[in-house]
């Protein structure tokens, strides 16, 4: 069975996993681990996303944000074509260094938002890299640190993040530590790396139970929340999908995007398609592209074909 597309609705809640081919190690050392932030705290600002919790491991990674405007994917894909090129470099190797699909969860904000960020900071104690909560709150690469005011990046919502606990910092700080604490004893917890109705219910006791009463819920495997929170998300991911297949059965096509934003900035699809660097021609180029993504659906590959630069020639002008 092909595997479903992601669900990439902006402003909601996502927790992605990645992992190293063959489960490879993906981080090195330090240096790799900061690299990895950096880029990502870049991206992270450019699609104006918030990240609540992270952690590093040795041949995968959790983050939890919620996204903005352009999505996951936009975000995604620069983060992990960029550090595949920038790992592959630095240690001298080739190939694929990520799993084809990096993973992910839509996720209900409302209920799972704290037992995620818990779950995922716990990561370095259920692995053994650290082995108390005193070390983790030091441990730098984790969002448990920045949370305990041990570092800082500017892209990870910290108050947020602590204001969910308590009404000042200090008290929200310390209600938040004990709340780690107390999911220590709680080991690996599979319904917060997944999707489905087990996973949402909490297990295949409740799900039987619930069945037996003759409750019945929407469920799907990409999305981790109550019946009514995936018929909501699955409703907005529908209109998204709608939109733009309205726009394609009435012909719209991306060479009538072209013509139309060339007669609006008059300038010629000649001097669009030959490459131009003129001010006016990036700026238009830009438009184009994100009208193609957004109406269209089109991957920038495509649409990087019909506007005379390359796709991360083009990546590179939507970032700026």
């Amino acid at each position: 069975m092909p595997r479903q597309a992601r669900l990439d609705i902006p402003g909601a809640l996502h927790h992605i996993m990645v992992r190293g081919i063959n489960k490879s190690t993906i981080f090195e050392d330090d240096e790799d681990r900061e690299q990895f932030l950096n880029r990502l705290g870049g991206n992270i600002t450019d699609a104006r996303a918030s990240v609540y919790a992270f952690a590093l491991m040795t041949n995968h990674a959790h983050v939890l944000f919620k996204s903005g405007n352009p999505g996951i994917s936009a975000v995604m894909r620069k983060q992990l074509t960029w550090y595949a090129q920038y790992y592959n470099r630095r240690h001298l190797r080739s190939g694929h260094l990520f799993e084809n699909r990096y993973k992910s969860i839509l996720c209900d904000e409302d209920n799972y938002l704290l037992a995620l960020i818990r779950y995922i900071h716990l990561n370095p104690i259920r692995a053994g890299i650290v082995g108390t909560v005193e070390e983790l709150d030091r441990y730098p690469w984790s969002g448990h640190s920045f949370l305990m005011g041990e570092r800082e990046y500017g892209w990870m919502d910290v108050k947020y993040v602590l204001l969910q606990f308590k009404d000042t910092i200090k008290k929200a700080r310390n209600a938040y530590r004990r709340f780690v604490e107390e999911g220590i004893g709680m080991g690996r917890q599979p319904q917060l790396t997944g999707g489905g109705l087990i996973r949402s219910k909490g297990g295949w006791s409740q799900v039987v139970s619930a069945r037996r009463s003759g409750e019945r819920e929407e469920y799907d495997e990409r999305i981790l929340g109550s019946g009514d929170f995936v018929h909501a998300a699955l409703k907005e991911a529908e209109e998204k999908i709608r939109l733009q297949l309205k726009h394609r059965r009435t012909g719209r096509t991306l060479v009538q995007i072209i013509d139309q934003e060339c007669d609006r900035w008059k300038i010629s699809p000649k001097e669009l398609e030959g490459g131009s660097r003129r001010r006016e021609v990036s700026a238009m180029r830009i438009k184009i592209a994100k009208r193609g993504l957004d109406e269209l659906g089109l991957s920038l590959a495509e649409i990087a074909r019909h506007v005379g630069v390359s796709t991360s020639g083009l990546a590179r002008a939507i970032k700026r």
